[in-house]
């Protein structure tokens, strides 16, 4: 985008020329404000400021005020008049070749044009003539060195970007003229405001600097510095709190500055970053002093960082501590030495200006001279450093015409040079200029400093690029504060470890602190979510990191597992001992009547069921799994199968037998006992198979429940497999209840109501307490209820039919006679015939 005095290109032309035609032609050119040569390069250099003032009608600004006359201007031309006497004098550099210079008063926009104008006529010539080509045009200057400020470097690029005649700028920095399709030709011998921001940014980040006010300067300058400022400034997570930009028209102490440092006053910022020309800056700063702001921390742009044009305003040092961003300093040798002896040269005689014309720094007059000579300005630091880009400017174009002119092999050869030739040599210097004619340089990181009778700077730091890095020496820096600490520029204080910051308004600096729940820490790199943690971690209430968690199963080693185990295996000792001792005594009347050959089976199965309890130990596996509860639940199966079949012979032999003789006899001819247990036992193993196909139970890392631990066990608790394969034996279970019940007035040493009702209800009480136990706890110790329902069934099943047994055959062996049995048959006969 062409800036405002592009725009008005036009009516600036024909002021311009206006202003020529009628007022400068009468005056003679001056032999210190142009030099004859070879080929001439033109200076553009303020050197005295634009009038004050809001313009009332077009006119063109007159730059001889001797009023205003421009210290630091005269040092950037002196610095160019000085590199050219060096290289004329240089047996090296441009041998037999001299340049010249024409240099110009550029102190306002159309005195930019005007100087433009003049350095594109053709040498000889009082007009120019535009051909068709353009790369032919001749403009009587090779090169133009300058102007200063960004609105006159984009007016003197744009009109000259069409010829591509090299415009070296010493201090225009805006990045809008680094876009190389609007402006060719436009080079420039300091860096671009780009990396000056993103330095700003790192020092801002630097000292933890997120809460700050900006200010800028209307202009190409200041908004765009600005606008690039905060939009960087916000991608890093800087708040800006309060943005004012000063209108070219502000006076200091009128309305519209005191109310931008009222509500500059107003925001709780501790750091103001001022984006500013050194002009508007001044008026900033002297508000600043009239409403006594102070105990801040303002941070300059390289502008004004350390322009005296600030530092000599009274009370400037009570405003708090100044850092700022600075080009990098360099000294032209012998300028000083240079100008002095240009003040004491004999000047010949001096006549005055002409009746009715003005005094321009082209042309030589005696106030012009009078003032310059009784009151040369000091060259400060500030000066010396633009004077510096002046001076590398002219060498700049030196060295480009260096190769142009083949130079290198000893003699140049002069010839018409075209402008664009000269500039594409220029651009190959990659050691000075990028891609975008952005000087190759840094900046330094300066503080100012009080501390002596008079103002200095003391450099604290560097900038280098690329990428931008920032290597700052914070020893170096006094603070305002009297216990010298960093002062804090935030919304609010940091929150405490593990809370997170919830936004409270429309900047994101300003939040309250919350803490982070449990599972969720709080990462450094996000201060506004907290992160849940894996799924094998976790975390406390208000953490910054996770923990991993621990994984607990029923190992081989805890102390309840060993209890578990010898209890297991005791039983399994007893089923074993006892299935021995019924082998033994096989022909008494105490096996026979428990089953015989069944009671084996039955032993058996509750071994199987007893063998399964070994899988819940250990980390759960595939095969673990599966042998866990389908092994005892059709072992448990062909035990009741067996429990029910018996009580139910029983009672149909002693009750029912001489009633339905032909259905006994059926019954015991065809094995009813034997068909029984095996239809059931296979029902069983149908249910455990579709369980084990269907339902299959897993391993499975179980995280619910626990926030700190990881359960690992098997997926079983909840299928339907498992379900109906103990609702089965639930069923059974009652069968084997009722049959025994109805056994319960049967002879003596056939009545076992009592033992088979004490190990079924044993078997409903633990399982109860299971399911109810699995329904509201799912942790690490449900495998140890598990467990412990299991052993219940199996040892109420032993106990409750084969201990009673155990005790006749090894401590009763009287009762274990064929005598007493028919006793007690002959008994429950008599009884039962009575009746």
């Amino acid at each position: 985008m062409l800036t405002l005095s592009t725009h008005l290109l036009g009516l600036q032309l024909s002021l311009a020329c206006c202003c020529w035609a009628l007022a400068c032609q009468e005056v003679e050119s001056s032999p210190d404000f142009s030099l004859p040569g070879d080929y001439i390069i033109a200076g553009l250099f303020p050197l005295h400021g634009e009038s004050p003032g809001v313009r009332r009608k077009p006119e063109v600004t007159l730059c001889d005020r001797p009023n205003n006359f421009s210290g630091h201007g005269y040092h950037l031309f002196q610095a160019m008049r000085l590199a050219i006497e060096q290289i004329n004098n240089s047996t090296s550099l441009l041998p037999n070749v001299t340049l010249g210079y024409e240099l110009y008063d550029v102190c306002s926009e159309s005195a930019v044009v005007y100087a433009v104008l003049s350095v594109l006529t053709p040498r000889g010539m009082r007009h120019i003539e535009i051909h068709q080509n353009l790369s032919y045009f001749s403009p009587k200057v090779v090169a133009v060195i300058g102007p200063d400020t960004t609105s006159h470097a984009a007016t003197a690029a744009a009109m000259l970007s069409p010829f591509l005649v090299p415009v070296i700028s010493y201090e225009a920095s805006s990045m809008m003229l680094s876009a190389k399709r609007q402006y060719p030709s436009f080079l420039r011998m300091i860096p671009s405001d780009k990396n000056q921001v993103k330095t700003m940014v790192l020092l801002l980040q630097r000292f933890g600097w997120v809460w700050i006010s900006l200010v800028g300067s209307n202009g190409d300058y200041g908004q765009l510095g600005v606008q690039e400022l905060e939009e960087q400034a916000s991608r890093k997570g800087i708040c800006i709190a309060f943005k004012g930009i000063m209108p070219y028209s502000a006076r200091a102490g009128d309305e519209k500055m005191r109310g931008m440092i009222h509500d500059l006053a107003q925001v709780r910022t501790t750091v103001v970053v001022v984006y500013a020309g050194r002009q508007l800056a001044k008026v900033f700063f002297e508000s600043v002093v009239l409403a006594k702001l102070t105990d801040k921390v303002w941070v300059a742009s390289a502008d004004w960082a350390i322009s005296s044009h600030i530092t000599e305003m009274p009370g400037i040092r009570d405003i708090g501590t100044v850092l700022g961003v600075a080009i990098q300093q360099r000294v032209v040798l012998g300028l000083k030495d240079f100008e002095e002896a240009y003040v004491r040269a004999d000047k010949g005689v001096l006549r005055s200006c002409p009746q009715g014309s003005w005094c321009s720094s082209n042309q030589l007059c005696r106030k012009c001279w009078t003032f310059t000579r009784d009151k040369m300005p000091t060259l400060g630091t500030f000066s010396m450093s633009s004077a510096y880009s002046s001076y590398r400017a002219v060498y700049a174009v030196a060295y480009g015409l260096h190769q142009l002119l083949g130079c290198p092999s000893g003699a140049c050869s002069a010839g018409l040079v075209y402008p664009w030739q000269l500039l594409q040599q220029i651009q190959k210097d990659n050691l000075t200029f990028n891609n975008h004619g952005n000087l190759l340089g840094g900046y330094d990181i300066i503080t100012w400093d009080w501390s002596g009778p008079e103002w200095s700077f003391r450099v604290i730091g560097s900038s280098t690029w690329s990428p931008v890095r920032l290597d700052i020496n914070k020893t170096k820096i006094q603070w305002h504060r009297k216990n010298n600490q960093v002062p804090k520029s935030v919304c609010n204080k940091n929150c405490s470890k593990g809370y997170r910051r919830m936004v409270t308004g429309v900047h994101h600096c300003c939040f309250t602190c919350v803490s982070c729940e449990a599972g969720t820490f709080l990462n450094e790199s996000d201060l506004y979510h907290c992160q849940p943690c894996g799924k094998e971690e976790w975390a406390p209430q208000g953490s910054q990191t996770c923990f991993p968690r621990t994984v607990v199963f029923l190992t081989w080693h805890n102390p309840i597992s060993w209890v578990l185990l010898a209890a297991n295996t005791l039983l399994l000792l007893l089923l074993g001992g006892t299935a021995g001792l019924f082998a033994w005594h096989f022909d008494t009347p105490v096996v026979k009547s428990a089953g015989g050959r069944l009671c084996f089976l039955m032993l058996g199965s509750l071994a199987v069921g007893s063998c399964s309890l070994y899988c819940f130990f250990g980390e759960p596996t595939l095969s673990t799994c599966l042998l866990r509860l389908a092994p005892f639940a059709l072992g448990f199966t062909i035990f009741l199968s067996c429990l029910t079949i018996r009580s139910f012979q029983l009672v149909f032999i002693f009750k029912f037998s001489a009633k339905v003789p032909t259905f006994y006899h059926a019954w015991v001819q065809n094995h009813g006992a034997g068909l029984f247990v095996v239809l059931s036992s296979m029902a069983q193993l149908l249910i455990c198979l579709s369980w084990l196909v269907v339902w299959t139970p897993l391993p499975t890392r179980e995280y619910e429940h626990f926030p700190q631990l990881v359960v690992l066990e098997c997926t079983q608790a909840n299928s339907l497999g498992f379900i109906l394969s103990f609702a089965y034996n639930g069923l059974l279970s009652v069968s084997a209840f009722a049959c025994s019940y109805l056994g319960k007035d049967l002879p003596e040493n056939y009545n076992e109501a009592k033992c088979v009702t004490f190990s079924l209800l044993l078997n409903f009480v633990s399982w109860i307490t299971f399911f109810t136990t699995a329904s509201v706890y799912q942790g690490r110790y449900l495998p140890i209820v598990n467990v412990l329902a299991v052993l219940s069934s199996l040892c109420g099943g032993f106990s409750g039919y084969f201990l009673p047994k155990c005790y006749v055959i090894l401590r009763r062996p009287d009762l274990n006679s064929t005598e007493h049995f028919q006793a007690s048959i002959q008994d429950y006969t008599r009884r039962w015939g009575s009746t």
